[in-house]
C-alpha cells in the first residue's frame, strides 16, 4: 500500500506502527446545518480507504468524531432559540442518515466533543506545566513559538499562514500566531468548569483529545479536507506532539481535494452549496457516492448535473451486466489483481472504476458460465470495496424493466414540457442524459417514442 503523506509530500509505504492495529481517525462534521455534499467527500472517500484496509490488516479501528461544541452551534441554538443539544442531536442523526444514503459504513468510534470535556482539560493542564501554554485573561492559548516544527504540515510562512487564516489578533496573545485551547463563556454561553473559569474548548484541542483517547498517542493515519490542513490540523499536531513529549502525532496524514459547484469553491460561507440530502433526491445514493469516488481523492472535483447523469448511466451498464448474469453463480470472489493495484496506490479511484469497466466488457463477451461466473465474482469483489453494485439489479432499475420504462417515460415528458416551454437547454439536458443511458428519442406521428441502443 502505497500513501501520498501531505506531511512529506511524497508517496510512501504505508507501514503500520502496529501491524494487528491499523489506526484511523477523520475529522467529522459540526453538527449545526444539514451537511453539504463537499462534507461527504471524506466520509466517502475515506469510507473505502477503511474497507481496504480491512481485507490488508487484520484489524482497523477506525474513529470519526463529532463536533458537538463550537460557536457556529452556539448561535445557531440562539437563533432557534433552543438549547444547543436540540441542534445538535437533530443534525447529527441527519448527517448519519445521510451517510448511510451514501453507503458509509459507520466508523468504529464516534465520539463527541461533549463526552470529553475532562480529557481536553487534562490535556491543557498538561500543556501548561510543560511551558507549551499560557492563561491570559481567562483564555489559555498555545505557544506556537514553543514548537520548532510549527508550518511544517501546510509548508508556508507563518505569516502568510495566519493571514490567510484569518487569525483572531488579540492583546492578550504573545505572538498573533497562538492559538485558542480554552475561552471563557458568558453567562448566556454553555460552558463547562475549569481551573481556568467557566468556559469552554477550541476547536484544535478537542480533536488532539478525542484522538489520544481513542487511538492512543501517536496514531497511523489522520485524515480530513485539504480545507482543514491549516489551520486545524498544524495545530493538532503542534499541540499533541507537545503534550505527549515529541511523541509523533500522526505517521500519515491524507487530505481530499475540495468539491467546487460549477467552478466554484463549494462552502456555506460562500452559499452555494448543495445538501447531501438535497442530491438523495435527486438521485440514488449510489450514483453520487460513484461521482465522489470518479475522480482521484487529492484533486478538486466539480459536481455538476452532467456529471450526476454520467454516473447514472455507467451505473445502469454495470447493473445491465449483473442483470444478465443473474442466474449464473458468482466464482472467484475476490477483486482482480488490477483492481487492488489501483487501490493500493494510493487510493486511486478512478482507475480501480477503469478496471471495473473492463470487467463489464468481458462480462458482455463472456460466451461460458465458468467465464461468467468467475467476472461476476470479481465485479461484486470490486463493488464491495467500493461500496458500489451491492444492490439486486430489478431493484436498482425500480423494479424491473416496467420499472425503468416508467422513470424513461416520465423523463422524456419533462424534456416535452421543457421544449413547449422554449427551454431548450433544459430539453437538451434530458435528451443527453437519456442517451447516457443507452436511450434514442424518435419523432412520430404519435409523438416521440423511444428505444434502447443495445
Amino acid at each position: 500500500m502505497q500513501i501520498y503523506n501531505s506531511l512529506t509530500r511524497r508517496k510512501e509505504p504505508f507501514e503500520p506502527l502496529n501491524p494487528e492495529n491499523v489506526t484511523i481517525y477523520v475529522c467529522g462534521p459540526t453538527v449545526y446545518s444539514y451537511a453539504h455534499i463537499g462534507n461527504a467527500r471524506p466520509a466517502v472517500v475515506f469510507d473505502v480507504l477503511v474497507r481496504l484496509m480491512r481485507v490488508l490488516y487484520k484489524r482497523v479501528t477506525y474513529v470519526r468524531n463529532i463536533t458537538d461544541i463550537d460557536d457556529k452551534i452556539n448561535a445557531a441554538a440562539a437563533a432557534a432559540g433552543v438549547d444547543i443539544g436540540e441542534i445538535t442531536s437533530r443534525f447529527e442523526k441527519a448527517y448519519l442518515e445521510d451517510l448511510d444514503g451514501l453507503g458509509v459504513l459507520p466508523a468504529d468510534r464516534m465520539p463527541r466533543v461533549t463526552e470529553h470535556v475532562d480529557d481536553i482539560i487534562a490535556a491543557i493542564r498538561d500543556l501548561i506545566r510543560s511551558g507549551h501554554a499560557y492563561e491570559a485573561e481567562g483564555h489559555v492559548l498555545f505557544d506556537v513559538n514553543s514548537y520548532e516544527d510549527y508550518g511544517r504540515l501546510s509548508g508556508r510562512d507563518r505569516r502568510e499562514m495566519i493571514a490567510g487564516a484569518r487569525v483572531e489578533v488579540a492583546p492578550y496573545k504573545r505572538d498573533p500566531a497562538d492559538f485558542v485551547l480554552w475561552k471563557p463563556s458568558s453567562a448566556d454561553q454553555p460552558g463547562w468548569s475549569s481551573p481556568w473559569g467557566r468556559g469552554r474548548p477550541g476547536w484544535h484541542i478537542e480533536c488532539s483529545a478525542m484522538a489520544s483517547f481513542h487511538l492512543g498517542e501517536t496514531i497511523d493515519i489522520h485524515a480530513g479536507g485539504m480545507d482543514l490542513q491549516f489551520p486545524h490540523h498544524e495545530n493538532e499536531i503542534a499541540q499533541s506532539v507537545c503534550w505527549h513529549g515529541g511523541k509523533e502525532y500522526a505517521r500519515y496524514w491524507m487530505h481530499n481535494g475540495l468539491l467546487n459547484l460549477d467552478g466554484q469553491k463549494m462552502a456555506k460561507s460562500v452559499g452555494n452549496i448543495v445538501t447531501i440530502r438535497d442530491v438523495l433526491e435527486q438521485v440514488p445514493g449510489e450514483v453520487a457516492r460513484y461521482v465522489l469516488l470518479s475522480a482521484h481523492y487529492r484533486q478538486p472535483l466539480d459536481w455538476t448535473d452532467d456529471v450526476l447523469a454520467q454516473a447514472r448511466a455507467t451505473l445502469d451498464r454495470v447493473y445491465r451486466a449483473l442483470e444478465v448474469l443473474a442466474d449464473i453463480e458468482p466464482t472467484d470472489f475476490e477483486p482482480t489483481v488490477e483492481f487492488m493495484d489501483a487501490l493500493e496506490d494510493d487510493l486511486n479511484t478512478p482507475r480501480a472504476l477503469a478496471e471495473v469497466a473492463e470487467l463489464v466488457r468481458a462480462a458482455n463477451k463472456a460466451e461460458t458460465d465458468r467465464e461468467k461466473g468467475a467476472i461476476k465474482g470479481h465485479l461484486l469483489a470490486c463493488g464491495q470495496l467500493l461500496g458500489l453494485f451491492q444492490a439486486d439489479p430489478a431493484t436498482w432499475f425500480g423494479g424491473g424493466e416496467d420499472g425503468e420504462a416508467a422513470e424513461i417515460d416520465a423523463l422524456v415528458a419533462q424534456r416535452q414540457e421543457a421544449r413547449a416551454r422554449k427551454d431548450y437547454g433544459e430539453a437538451d439536458r434530458i435528451r443527453d442524459q437519456l442517451t447516457e443511458r443507452g436511450i434514442v428519442l424518435e419523432d412520430s406521428a404519435d409523438g416521440v417514442r423511444w428505444r434502447r441502443t443495445g
